[in-house]
């Protein structure tokens, strides 16, 4: 039985930490893209060599040609710029696009029956470029933040709350961006909803609208400590979680 494909499009922080995550997980044979010729195929080696110490098997590549990625079933891309302190995910529309547009060229060419999962930002316009440039059914193009975003939130529950994160449940709604919501009276903690908690004084309602923004400014949090470059470890996990 031949396995699944899984090709990742862009070699950086994300792309590294997907291909990894994809391996220990076995979720297929793994392709790592870049236009820098090298990374991907050194990260793809590394990856591979440590697999007989994590115990996975998993054929792992890397290359520089869009032809690398050929009858790939998955595609994640993460190709483009990443935020630096004081962007917003909307700074990077205009370069971010001609990234995308070449992209999805090379999904229409070589990889046009994909399920595609895109992590570009800002995302919600960066998935639309995509599917308008790979020309793919819209029900094949999706974005991953819903889930990162949903991650972010439910943590930020379990820290205030001191539980475990297994215990909450928690969703966001809107786009990855500034405007998202957070749902907060349908969320809750061993099944007791948010709003019971605060009317039983296990926090309060400031405490749960503080933690509502956080989780919206999530991602701006990160590049603010990190100050050369974005989470990846979050995003990664999400993206492989829908793969």
């Amino acid at each position: 039985m031949s396995r699944r494909k899984i090709a990742l499009i862009g070699a950086g922080n994300i792309g590294g930490t997907l291909a990894h995550l994809a391996g220990l997980k076995e979720l297929g044979d793994i392709v790592l893209f870049d236009i820098v010729d090298g990374v991907p195929q050194g990260k793809a080696l590394d990856i591979a060599q440590s697999s007989p110490v994590a115990g996975f098997d998993a054929k792992l590549t890397g290359g520089s040609d869009y032809s690398a990625i050929e009858g790939a079933d998955v595609v994640i891309v993460t190709a483009g710029v990443p935020r630096q302190p004081g962007m917003s995910r909307d700074d990077l529309l205009s370069v971010n696009l001609g990234v995308i547009a070449k992209v999805g060229a090379g999904i229409k060419r070589y990889a046009p029956n994909a399920f595609v999962i895109c992590i570009t930002n800002p995302l919600d316009v960066m998935v639309w470029a995509l599917q308008k440039a790979s020309g793919l059914p819209t029900q094949r193009i999706v974005g991953m933040a819903g889930m990162l975003d949903s991650s972010r939130f439910r943590y930020f529950l379990a820290e205030e709350l001191n539980v475990s994160v297994e215990d909450v449940s928690a969703f966001v709604l809107g786009g990855h961006g500034d405007d998202m919501v957070p749902s907060v009276r349908y969320s809750t903690v061993a099944g007791v909803p948010l709003p019971d908690l605060v009317a039983m004084g296990w926090t309060t309602q400031a405490r749960i609208d503080a933690i509502v923004e956080r989780t919206r400014k999530g991602g701006g949090e990160i590049v603010g400590l990190l100050k050369t470059g974005s989470a990846y470890y979050a995003p990664a996990t999400a993206a492989i979680a829908m793969a």
